[in-house]
């Protein structure tokens, strides 16, 4: 055998997995389909960690965010996406986003350069029946293997939809209408492009997201549901006619410089706002935060170019959906994501029913360290559930009901609960615990060979 771990997926899990298990000395094949003849609805290049949905790894506010935290832990325990996200980011006030083609660059050309990881392209139809391995193929893994997975599991899989946001070129943006504001002017000022609305333009757009043209649903398809955290703009219209001004469009902390009067010399906030983020180093292509949409496509050009601001918008990339799959983890899965009944195999990243860029890689870097540990005979502790990497684990390997379990970001509801502290100090207090827990739980670790 030419390698020590088999992983299969390319994605942000695989990379981090494969990452974490060549520092530790082990030989990885990292097998990926696209560029080998094979390709998903979603993806649109052969790199390694590409992104297909937003640029943003959200929070980078390690104080008072559980994903802010959790890109904390991740840093201490030299992640690879952590590395190149930041050789890849650009501005967006106390979030976390980056250039999505320099970021997927920069993680294919750190493993490729790794003198333990050998990457093929190539499709994997079958679990493999030996072996160590690792599946991180994501919620939108190859049918073949997607049927052998269920076969192993003896559950039928579960499905969610997940919608992609328009991206929008800069220098088609009325900059005489939209202006540069982030939210309570956090960051530097200039990370979001902000395009105001009356109550009567808003009134006009809820009734065009719910009027327009969408995507045509397969029979089998019909009762798929959506994951909360991604939800297409026209469903949370059709909630109410205001939870879109409570959701990517609310218009608190903005102020409109071009709405001025002697009580509000500063500029008062619109009815609505729709925020753009900027989505690539160059800061030529924008990001519709929220945007995510089902509609078809010439429905969004019609109604998005009704946005002031956006009249003459050119789209580089209109919004989309589709179908993503994740295991029912709490039952197939054993506290160290191994496939219960098939223990050499591990899941890691999206498809064990985590949600989001970071969550799915950090369950990807747990998984190249558990593996490690296996391979060198030592036995694994995991980190404390008052972390963000642990309440993330425990949750998708067991805390979680499994009748009713659904795809999850980290938050702090994942948490031990704190007694005896302020509601207004609690998101600090779960750091504070956090932090100084996993100080104490990487104290214990193995250190990384020289």
């Amino acid at each position: 055998m030419t390698h020590d771990v088999h992983i299969i997926g390319g994605g942000l899990a695989g990379s981090e997995a494969a990452w974490q298990l060549a520092q530790r000395g082990y030989r990885v094949r990292l097998s990926e389909m696209r560029g080998g003849g094979g390709t998903t609805p979603a993806h649109q290049t052969d790199g390694l960690a590409e992104l297909v949905c937003s640029n943003s790894f959200r929070s980078d506010d390690d104080e008072r965010n559980a994903v802010g935290l959790l890109h904390h832990e991740m840093r201490r325990l030299d992640s690879i996406v952590m590395r190149a996200g930041e050789k890849a980011r650009v501005p967006a006030g106390s979030a976390m986003a980056v250039d999505r083609d320099v970021f997927s660059a920069e993680v294919e050309r750190t493993l490729r350069e790794h003198p333990r990881v050998t990457i093929v392209r190539e499709r994997i139809d079958a679990l493999p029946a030996e072996g160590p391995t690792i599946v991180a193929t994501g919620p939108l893994t190859a049918e073949a293997l997607a049927g052998s997975i269920v076969r192993a599991t003896g559950q039928d899989r579960l499905a969610f939809f997940d919608a992609i946001a328009p991206i929008v070129h800069r220098d088609s943006i009325d900059m005489d209408i939209a202006w540069f504001q982030s939210r309570w002017n956090k960051g530097d000022g200039k990370d979001y492009i902000n395009c105001p609305m009356t109550k009567e333009q808003y009134l006009a757009f809820h009734q065009g997201l719910l009027d327009g043209e969408k995507t045509t649903f397969k029979d089998w398809e019909a009762d798929t549901p959506y994951f909360e955290g991604c939800m297409p703009i026209e469903v949370m219209a059709a909630r109410g006619v205001d939870t879109l001004r409570y959701g990517p469009m609310k218009p608190v902390g903005l102020d409109n410089p071009r709405d001025t009067t002697p009580e509000f010399p500063q500029g008062r906030w619109p009815h609505a706002v729709v925020q753009l983020r900027q989505d690539n180093k160059l800061g030529t292509l924008w990001n519709m935060v929220g945007f995510q949409t089902k509609l078809k496509h010439g429905a969004q050009v019609e109604l998005f170019r009704t946005i002031p601001g956006l009249e003459k918008a050119e789209f580089a990339r209109l919004g989309g959906l589709h179908r993503n799959t994740f295991l029912n983890s709490p039952l197939v899965l054993d506290r160290q994501l191994r496939l219960r009944g098939g223990e050499h195999v591990r899941f890691a990243g999206q498809i064990t029913g985590c949600e989001g860029y970071v969550e799915s890689s950090a369950v990807g870097l747990l998984a190249g360290m558990m593996a490690a540990a296996e391979l060198a005979g030592r036995g694994w502790a995991p980190p404390p559930r008052s972390t963000a990497m642990g309440a993330l684990l425990a949750h998708i390997t067991g805390d979680a009901e499994a009748e009713t379990f659904q795809p999850m970001n980290v938050n702090f509801g994942l948490f031990p609960p704190l007694h005896d502290v302020k509601k207004k100090s609690r998101k600090e207090a779960y750091t504070t615990r956090a932090k100084a827990d996993f100080g104490n739980w990487m104290e214990a670790l193995e250190p990384l060979p020289a």
